[in-house]
């Protein structure tokens, strides 16, 4: 009777950078505080949010075709986006990419200043990252040059 080894899963360079992202999460001090879904949607792609200032916020709203939710506060609008949506992009200052929709420093709540039409609630963040870095006049990741 011959039997065939057991191997262990393979861990690929994204679940590795998930498993460091989570134990770093966990172990911030107080209490974490996210951003929450309004009732009746999903995530099944996991959530993180990209934070802008208010006046950037506002700039931004008009000009995206389509729209996640979005909360606010007086401080920073959140836009929801995809899990990992920040892979191979540095967005733009002074926009902040949080992982997993985590509010720092945030005593409570923004309110939820729009949602979207069904049950995702996603901003595309492709068209989130190059309206950013139009408004910012950042240069986006790809269009760099690149140095030896």
């Amino acid at each position: 009777m011959s039997t065939v080894p057991r191997r262990a899963p393979l861990l690929t360079l994204d679940t590795l950078l998930r498993l460091r992202r989570d134990t770093g999460a966990s172990s911030a001090a107080g209490p974490v505080r996210r951003l929450t879904l309004p009732e009746g949607m999903t995530a099944p792609l996991g959530c993180d949010a990209v934070s802008v200032p208010t006046r950037l916020g506002r700039l931004l709203m008009p000009r995206l075709q389509r729209t996640g939710c979005v909360y606010a506060d007086r401080a920073h609008w959140w836009w929801l986006v995809p899990s990992d949506s920040d892979y191979a992009l540095e967005w733009p200052a002074p926009a902040q990419y949080v992982t997993g929709a985590i509010l720092p420093d945030a005593s409570r709540a923004p309110e939820l200043i729009h949602r979207p039409d069904g049950t995702l609630p996603y901003t595309p963040p492709i068209p989130l990252y190059l309206t950013l870095c139009r408004l910012t006049g950042a240069t986006p990741t790809w269009s760099r040059p690149i140095s030896a």
